[in-house]
């Protein structure tokens, strides 16, 4: 039996995508930017992608900009916005446990002289709201906190840092990585108060290589790569129109199916995380399961490595965190101050909407037989 349980990394594309995307790289196949009918055809098809990730993000799809995924859209959200903001201060929030493609580019300006400050995860995973209030200073300029972290699936009081914003300094910019959450936790840009807003499209079933970033009108954004007037002048080069469309279906059918899949999941998780208890002595459950696409889970005493690698060569994907660490120990989980034997032991398993209780009960079975015939370290 063959179970994909790391969907956090990237899901299947779905088949309505596919053929989506067919249609389009067999008819409509000009240029986006051409004057002529394939041009007009295929303009047609790009606005009609940007309408339905504009509709699941609750805005104008005047202020959605298609890139070519998360990271991208959060270097242009960070790099693409934080020139126009130098004049009023230096001050930068984020937190310790966002993804690379965040921490990354923050830690590039704090080299340049910017001041960052990193704040702290509670037990939980989250970035509690007085932590965030106490850290806003008069030099505060922008901030980026993600939704639904990446490893522990902790959901952060965005729309609380929205607020406290609007009451204390409403001219801070507030930016976050809503790539774990789209079609997976309701949300609107207008809930969250957030200017930036980075989705992905290959985390919803979506093909790989596109994703889109929200800016509100207030945002002065800048273009990252030059080349054309494409995407209003905010990132030049031609539009990958196939994957847009592919995009945008996946993302009109997952909002459609949000409540019914989120619930589905959320009891997934609940009996994937009884059935663990029941069956395996010593297992550790990280977080509370605020996200239902993403468990967290540890086993003191084995390395993740070789329960992973006992895991594969019995058909079972599974990983220790996201995969741009390639095998590196989680930040977040770092961050979260657990015990070594615990961060050293954990494996994230993440669902998606075609995952079954049958593939659960296989992957607790096996898993138990691991931890029967491997040795603790």
């Amino acid at each position: 039996m063959n179970v994909y349980f790391d969907n956090a990394a990237s899901t299947m594309v779905r088949t309505e995508a596919i053929e989506a995307m067919n249609s389009v790289m067999k008819g409509d196949f000009g240029n986006p930017s051409s004057m002529h009918s394939f041009g007009r055809a295929a303009l047609g098809e790009l606005e009609c992608a940007r309408e339905s990730v504009a509709k699941a993000l609750g805005a104008k799809p005047e202020c959605v900009y298609f890139t070519s995924g998360g990271t991208e859209s959060n270097n242009l959200a960070i790099f693409g916005t934080i020139n126009s903001l130098k004049h009023k201060g230096k001050h930068i929030i984020t937190s310790a446990t966002e993804h690379s493609a965040v921490k990354i580019p923050i830690k590039k300006l704090e080299d340049e002289g910017w001041e960052v400050t990193y704040l702290q995860p509670d037990s939980s995973g989250r970035i509690p709201l007085v932590s965030f209030s106490e850290t806003l200073r008069d030099d505060t300029v922008f901030a980026s906190i993600m939704l639904v972290n990446n490893d522990t699936g902790a959901l952060n009081p965005v729309g609380e840092y929205g607020a406290e914003i609007k009451r204390r300094k409403p001219d801070i910019i507030l930016h976050t990585d809503a790539v774990q959450g789209l079609c997976k936790i309701p949300f609107t840009v207008k809930s969250l108060g957030a200017d930036l807003v980075s989705v992905s499209s290959h985390k919803l079933h979506g093909p790989k290589g596109v994703g889109a970033l929200y800016a509100c009108d207030r945002v002065k954004l800048s273009p990252l790569i030059l080349g054309g007037n494409h995407e209003n002048g905010k990132r030049g080069g031609t539009e990958a129109l196939h994957s847009a469309v592919g995009f945008g279906e996946a993302v009109r059918l997952g909002t459609l199916e949000l409540d019914d899949v989120s619930e589905k999941l959320r009891k997934l998780r609940e009996f994937t995380v009884g059935l663990l208890r029941s069956q395996i002595s010593g297992v550790e459950i990280i977080g509370e399961g605020d996200s239902p696409f993403i468990l967290c889970i540890s086993l003191p005493g084995f390395k993740s490595e070789v329960l992973m690698n006992y895991l594969d060569g019995e058909g079972i994907c599974v990983s220790k965190g996201a995969a741009c660490k390639k095998g590196a120990r989680s930040p977040t989980l770092e961050a979260m101050m657990l015990r070594n034997d615990i961060i050293d032991g954990a494996l994230r398993v993440s669902f998606s909407r075609y995952s079954t209780k049958e593939e659960v009960g296989y992957f607790v079975k096996v898993l138990k037989r691991a931890t029967e015939m491997l040795i603790r370290v």
